[in-house]
């Protein structure tokens, strides 16, 4: 059971949202919903420009953009958000999410505006780790080693260049200051991304968690990515054990952005393993809901996490959620935690 978890955590880490890649197209295998209150699935389904089977371009198909604008055409609806996600069986997956009227809004701190970049050998590490990851997923190669606080791919491509972002985030001042300061997003997200493979963990906690505040979705999923591994991994010993705050992780899980609430949930699904009562509680008041929802999905590998919380919610032993997630019973664990709530 504990390796089905593993596989499940390294699958949801690796999945991701489809970067821009001209010429290409996906099978659009699943679409899934979440934010939904007062709109019902069946009327966003049928809004949108774009159904399960469809194929679908890669890079700024525009059935997105005019599914978004039909999403918030909606009696009740902000705004909506398509994430087009790679990948599920081979099949793109997309993720639909609703932003009602008198929905909570989550604030963002404004960006930076200095000229401060990364070196152009390290942007160069970034971009050729960004097609050899996508190359490696789709082949269904998305196995990773945590052992060590930061990820190691299987894949021998990715992972040569992982190797290098070690050697690349001994210089902390420089990812530090461009992360709080730059003003291109990318260069934030990629300094955000390295900052994890530093030897000593304690010394960018407080960093990747600054991170998680950026208006930059990318910067804030790379951000919380490494915080995940970074608790993931096995201590060495009791005197390394290392606080990270579950406040934010707890504010993003409500966020209308599929990346958001995806980290957010692998992070607290490693952060409530210890079962204590106060982070339960929350949970509990907090963000059951969305937890509901995302435990629905029909993609295993993001479905899974939100369940294994809500196990823990409702008193039940990790090993009896997933005996009850192979035999198909999903709904019973939702349903123990939703009693306590």
């Amino acid at each position: 059971m504990e390796r089905r978890l593993t596989t499940v955590l390294a699958v949801a880490l690796v999945l991701l949202a489809a970067p821009e890649v001209g010429g290409q197209s996906m099978r659009i295998g699943i679409i899934d919903f979440y934010g939904l209150r007062q709109v019902s699935e069946t009327q966003a389904r049928s809004a949108l420009a774009v159904k399960e089977g469809d194929t679908i371009l890669m890079a700024g198909d525009a059935r997105l953009v005019e599914s978004e604008h039909r999403l918030s055409l909606l009696p009740g609806v902000l705004s909506a958000h398509l994430n087009l996600v790679c990948c599920d069986g081979g099949s793109g997956i997309i993720y639909v999410g609703i932003e009602e009227k008198g929905a909570s809004i989550l604030h963002f701190r404004e960006g930076p505006q200095d000229r401060v970049r990364l070196p152009a050998g390290v942007l160069q590490a970034g971009s050729e780790f960004s097609r050899a990851l996508m190359a490696a997923v789709k082949r269904g190669d998305a196995a990773e080693d945590h052992s060590k606080g930061y990820a190691l791919m299987h894949d021998p491509t990715a992972r040569a260049i992982q190797e290098r972002f070690i050697e690349h985030a001994r210089d902390l001042t420089q990812l530090r200051d461009v992360l709080r300061h730059s003003s291109d997003a990318e260069h934030r997200a990629l300094a955000a991304q390295i900052l994890g493979y530093a030897a000593n963990k304690r010394d960018v906690i407080e960093d990747l968690v600054y991170g998680m505040s950026d208006p930059s979705e990318s910067v804030r999923n790379n951000a919380m990515r490494a915080l995940v591994v970074i608790a993931h991994a096995p201590s060495a010993s009791p005197c390394q054990t290392l606080t990270i705050p579950v406040e934010p992780f707890i504010g993003l899980i409500n966020s209308p952005v599929w990346s958001d609430r995806n980290k957010a949930t692998l992070a607290l699904m490693e952060l409530s393993e210890s079962r204590d009562p106060e982070l339960l509680s929350t949970l509990r008041s907090r963000a059951i809901v969305p937890l509901v929802e995302m435990a629905r999905w029909k993609s295993e590998g993001h479905a899974m996490p939100a369940l294994m919380i809500l196990g823990r919610i409702g008193d039940q032993s990790d090993e009896g959620v997933q005996a009850a997630w192979m035999r198909g019973e999903r709904e019973a664990v939702i349903s123990a935690a939703l009693k306590r709530r």
